[in-house]
């Protein structure tokens, strides 16, 4: 494989990995499926969850988000490992979020992931989530409203124009 080659290789793949978060962030539960094979399968242990086939994991997804008032990802890059029209590599990530139930979750975990090349481009075939460090702790902050809704009052522990410029 040329060296060129490689490079625009990895940097599909690290493309593809920036679309996921996107599709989860932006709740675009068709996109995010179509970043998978057909038979393409995600897994996350820490909750026993598992997805096999685009429509499983667009369900999966959509079920899983449902659950979330609000939920932020962030993929930081990894390694990539290329193998010809196969690839392994990991990413990591950082994830919190407030539940309906009133939990709350921060934890930084690990996507182990396996790519396959398709004719459309570079593919997950499988997303392993491992969790390295998790934190349950009710999260002090909160989702801004949304635009156009009525801002909440300051309350005393909220940051005012008081002894600023």
């Amino acid at each position: 494989m040329s060296d060129l080659q490689a490079m625009a290789d990895r940097c599909e793949i690290e493309a593809l990995r920036g679309e996921y978060t996107d599709a989860l962030m932006m709740r675009d539960y068709d996109r995010l499926a179509s970043l998978f094979t057909e038979d393409g399968v995600v897994r996350i242990p820490y909750i026993n969850a598992e997805a096999v086939s685009r429509q499983e994991i667009r369900a999966g997804v959509e079920r899983l988000q449902g659950l979330w008032d609000y939920f932020v990802q962030t993929t930081h890059p990894g390694t990539i490992q290329l193998e010809g029209d196969t690839a392994v590599g990991r990413a990591y990530i950082s994830e919190f979020g407030h539940l309906r139930d009133g939990s709350c979750e921060l934890n930084y975990s690990v996507y182990h992931d396996r790519y396959q090349h398709t004719p459309d481009g570079w593919k997950f075939a499988e997303r392993v989530s491992e969790v390295r460090y998790l934190d349950t702790t009710e999260l002090s902050g909160s989702a801004p409203p949304a635009a156009g809704a009525p801002a909440k009052e300051p309350t005393e522990n909220t940051s005012s124009t008081k002894g600023s410029r």
